[in-house]
């Protein structure tokens, strides 16, 4: 059960009660002009700073969770569909295009360059998936925009647009929220410079200033996999001469090299790796966008977490770079099924069964952290359940929306859990079940959502501050949440 407020002085958290439906205050609070990077235009179709105004949410314990949910489109997929449409030529439909604020910013920004977007609109009428439809410009036809890019809060707009406009022969400028901001950017200027563009920052963090040029293939590791830099370094390669390759020493998410065979590129596999040939023409496709395993994870944890639990995801994508969290779940001894399984072309898809078996120990090392990175902070969160979880290797985390690793830490033990942070990691140990308190999801939408599936096992009721960071990937989070959860009133028989 949850419910809503705004931020005010603190005040004593309400008894558990029945489950009533979030009220209204946590969809998106209005733009202020605060918080926003400096000399930006305004731009009326930009994605809102979700930063700027605070709300709060209450998370009363919960007895199970029990139901059917239907997922919003995938995050990582729809950003990509929507910039190979835009350097496609003709006209791309996206169906099931994810309804978050990061995803609007990239649709924000290619609008700035001159693409003609149109959605997100409901298909069907109200309630439909949402379709966007993009009319491509080509490879290299943006045009120049007219003040800065501004990504919002999404480092996947920033990246993967910067690979792109690193091959367009004209300046541009990409900045960001205040978290965007703070965020370290030399794993792709690197790369983008030695192809070269010329790209400068304010050190290593936005804005970036970016001279498009003419670009040269290169072959390229990455220091720290990521398939956000291997994309960006992909994008900058459809606009280069020769051959662009990039290698990883551990598989992340291949999104980009599954969407580009769908706009008619070519792509070969290479040791550890992946080589475009420069210069190729996209064409417009029709795409349907899955559901978000990485939000489908909070709800199938829930399950994992809570006895008696019963949920089915449905329609959710089920690429094997992301099902890790299903394996790591199994190996708590959560019950996990998959149902109506669709192979072929694109991405893989199907239902998901999760249901409560136990809570054992979980360790998490380097080799592990690439398919699990979104995860972690979930997998926290069930630890709390009375497991417990070791994480080494996943210092990424300190440079997301936030220091997830430190706000996670601090989040859980307000709320009573026993956290120990290391440098590159954490050691989160489930018993006692936590007390309930008040966390502070700090402007980081998984966190906020990882704060609400531990709040589920605490004996009171938890309050998560900031919580309408949730809009950034999963608008009406907490609507879901209070239809699922079974209080303990109310499985009393």
């Amino acid at each position: 059960m949850v419910r809503g407020r705004r931020r005010a002085a603190p005040a004593a958290l309400p008894a558990s009660g029945a489950a009533t439906q979030v009220r209204n205050i946590l969809s998106l609070p209005a733009r202020r002009k605060t918080g926003r990077a400096a000399n930006l235009p305004a731009h009326p179709d930009r994605a809102p700073d979700i930063v700027l105004a605070m709300s709060s949410v209450v998370v009363q314990p919960a007895a199970r969770v029990r139901g059917r949910v239907p997922v919003p489109g995938d995050k990582s997929i729809s950003h990509r569909y929507a910039l190979l449409a835009a350097l496609a030529q003709g006209r791309s439909t996206i169906d099931g295009y994810a309804p978050g604020a990061d995803c609007a910013s990239t649709l924000a920004c290619l609008r700035a360059l001159g693409v003609r977007v149109e959605g997100p609109r409901p298909a069907g009428g109200a309630g439909g998936r949402p379709v966007v439809t993009v009319d491509g410009r080509g490879v290299g036809g943006f045009g120049a925009p007219a003040g800065p890019l501004d990504a919002g809060n999404s480092g996947t707009t920033l990246r993967l647009l910067s690979g792109a406009l690193a091959g367009h022969r004209f300046t541009s400028v990409i900045t960001g929220d205040r978290s965007l901001r703070r965020r370290p950017m030399r794993r792709i200027i690197e790369p983008l410079s030695r192809m070269g563009a010329r790209v400068t920052g304010d050190g290593d963090r936005p804005p970036l200033t970016i001279a498009g040029s003419r670009l040269e293939g290169i072959d390229y590791t990455p220091p720290v996999p990521s398939a956000q830099v291997k994309s960006a370094v992909l994008l900058a390669g459809l606009h280069a001469s020769g051959e662009t390759t990039v290698r990883e020493s551990a598989a992340t998410r291949n999104h980009t090299e599954l969407a580009l065979p769908m706009f008619g590129a070519e792509l070969r596999e290479v040791d550890g790796g992946v080589t475009l040939r420069g210069g190729q023409r996209l064409r417009a496709a029709g795409l349907t966008v899955p559901g978000d395993l990485s939000s489908a994870a909070f709800w199938a944890t829930a399950a994992a977490a809570l006895p008696g639990s019963d949920v089915t995801l449905e329609d959710v994508g089920l690429n094997p770079t992301r099902t890790g969290i299903l394996a790591w779940l199994q190996r708590a001894g959560a019950v996990v099924d998959l149902l109506e399984v669709i192979e072929g072309a694109g991405e893989r898809r199907g239902s998901i069964r999760v249901r409560h078996g136990g809570n054992r120990a979980l360790t998490v090392g380097p080799a592990d952290v690439p398919g699990l990175i979104d995860e972690l902070p979930v997998l926290a969160a069930l630890a709390t359940h009375g497991g417990e979880l070791h994480v080494t290797g996943a210092g990424e985390l300190r440079h997301k929306e936030s220091d997830r690793i430190s706000a996670l830490a601090d989040g859980l033990r307000a709320l009573g859990g026993h956290v120990e942070e290391t440098a590159d990691g954490f050691h989160v140990a489930g018993a006692p079940p936590l007390r309930g308190g008040e966390a502070d999801a700090a402007g980081d939408h998984r966190l906020a959502m990882a704060f609400a599936v531990a709040a589920l096992g605490a004996r009171q009721p938890s309050r998560i501050r900031n919580a309408e960071a949730v809009d950034v990937s999963y608008p009406g989070f907490f609507d879901v949440l209070a239809s699922l959860c079974v209080t303990r009133q109310e499985s009393v028989p």
